[in-house]
């Protein structure tokens, strides 16, 4: 006697479905956006550490971007 077969997973909703202003999940792949709600999680300023150097990224009031070393 075989054992009986599990059907397929559903894949995922498209992108279309999820519900306005609901933030992604991060990319799967290197290169791909990110965003920004998942760099910041509530803060108004990262920092990042690139080649040896130190970087702000800040929000503004307006919810622009402001990258200073």
């Amino acid at each position: 006697m075989t054992a009986p077969i599990d059907p397929p997973e559903d894949p995922p909703p498209p992108a279309s479905a999820r519900p306005r202003g609901e933030p992604r999940a991060a990319p799967a792949r290197p290169g791909g956006p990110i965003p920004s709600e998942s760099l910041f999680a509530g803060a108004k300023e990262v920092q990042i550490e690139h080649r040896g150097s130190l970087y702000r990224l800040k929000q503004t009031a307006l919810g622009k971007l402001i990258l200073t070393k």
